[in-house]
């Protein structure tokens, strides 16, 4: 059976994410932005943590961890590359690599950008990415340390996956990424209705994360810089897609 995945809002626009396997009883907890909400939910469904799972060091997807671990002393992984700015690793990993969590096989992806080293999870049999700050419902995250060519690299390897896959990215941004997706391709009709669907959804306080790869390919401007009414719309016709994602990219940073 699929894993079962429960969203957690943390902070003030947060996700932190817990994936459980009824079968073996084992539950990972994805990125810790607090603990309060995330103990709170453990307790309430008669959870034990197993696994915590870090995509990237910021502050406000690892400082719950401290006090989690007081009273779920779970394995920590998290990417090598970042080991030296993450708490403590029970076990770094890397692009590539594989690991067994709750009778499946977890893909590690390096998917750099938002920041060097970070990563995201993907558990392809119950067709669920965990993405924090590089894919977004909408968007993308901002460039604070990599390139826009590493991570246009990035949003392409986690495009190429199913697209029925479920992404589970880190914050509430949605509402404010769509007001800024309908000024690259306003003609996108599945762009109109998802911004309209958004609106609702927010207006009766419910999140609207995680989204799906298929609704993201069709709506969210980061992933379409290759489309060309994307680039005649920016000037860019016949250009580089990179290019035109770093445009996109540019035009959101002064939105």
């Amino acid at each position: 059976m699929p894993l079962e995945i429960v969203t957690i809002p943390c902070l003030s626009d947060n996700y932190a994410f817990l994936a459980h396997d009824d079968a073996s009883g084992e539950t990972a907890l994805v990125d810790a932005p607090e603990a309060g909400p995330i103990l709170a939910e453990l307790e309430a469904r008669g959870w034990s943590l197993s696994h915590v799972l870090l995509t990237h060091h910021h502050w406000d997807h690892v400082d719950g961890l401290g006090d989690i671990l007081t009273k779920h002393p779970a394995k920590v992984i998290g990417a090598a590359a970042d080991a030296h700015r993450l708490p403590a690793l029970d076990a770094q990993v890397n692009d590539g690599d594989t690991f067994e969590f709750g009778g499946e096989t977890v893909h590690v992806m390096d998917v750099s950008g938002h920041t060097v080293g970070h990563i995201a999870f993907h558990m392809p049999a119950s067709s669920v990415l965990f993405t924090a700050d590089s894919l977004m419902a909408l968007g993308c995250g901002r460039l604070f340390e990599g390139t826009p060519d590493q991570m246009w690299a990035s949003l392409c390897k986690m495009a190429a996956l199913p697209p029925e896959t479920t992404v589970c990215s880190g914050h509430e941004y949605t509402q404010s990424n769509g007001a800024f997706a309908v000024t690259i391709e306003p003609e996108n009709p599945d762009l109109q209705a998802r911004v309209a669907d958004i609106a609702q959804a927010r207006a009766a306080g419910k999140p609207t994360v995680p989204s799906s790869l298929a609704l993201e390919l069709a709506t969210n401007p980061f992933l379409r810089a290759a489309e060309p009414g994307i680039a005649a719309n920016l000037g860019m016709s016949g250009a580089d897609p990179a290019a035109v994602f770093t445009e996109i990219r540019s035009r959101k940073d002064s939105f």
